[in-house]
């Protein structure tokens, strides 16, 4: 039996994505980025991640893309109302798993010490 991928769970792929999280957090603080901001702040995501995280997010409607016309191209990228609420729910997991890190790395020193 085959499953098939309901809308839901693709959007929470793209979401929750390695690269997709990150996204969503840097532009949590409300301002405008740009792409070179953006490649600096997650260091370690290629420009070909970076644009294809960007633009499925835009795709699904978590980030605007607002291109400036001037001479060299100005692109600025923002969350979106629906950008903001998903990015609350990704700060405040964040914020939990800090919180509640070391409980975590407990369990694990349990978990491979038995």
């Amino acid at each position: 039996m085959q499953v098939t991928m309901c809308p839901e769970r693709a959007t929470m792929e793209h979401v929750t994505s390695r690269w997709g999280v990150l996204v969503l957090q840097a532009l949590s603080d409300g301002e405008a980025w740009r792409f070179s901001e953006l490649r600096r702040e997650l260091q370690l995501a290629s420009e070909k991640m970076l644009t294809q995280t960007l633009r499925t997010l835009e795709r699904d409607g978590f980030v605007h893309r607002e291109v400036h016309p001037v001479i060299p191209p100005h692109v600025d990228y923002t969350l979106t109302p629906l950008g903001k609420g998903a990015a609350g729910h990704l700060v405040a997991l964040a914020s939990w798993i800090g919180a509640n890190q070391a409980e975590v790395t407990q369990a694990q020193e349990s978990y491979d010490g038995s």
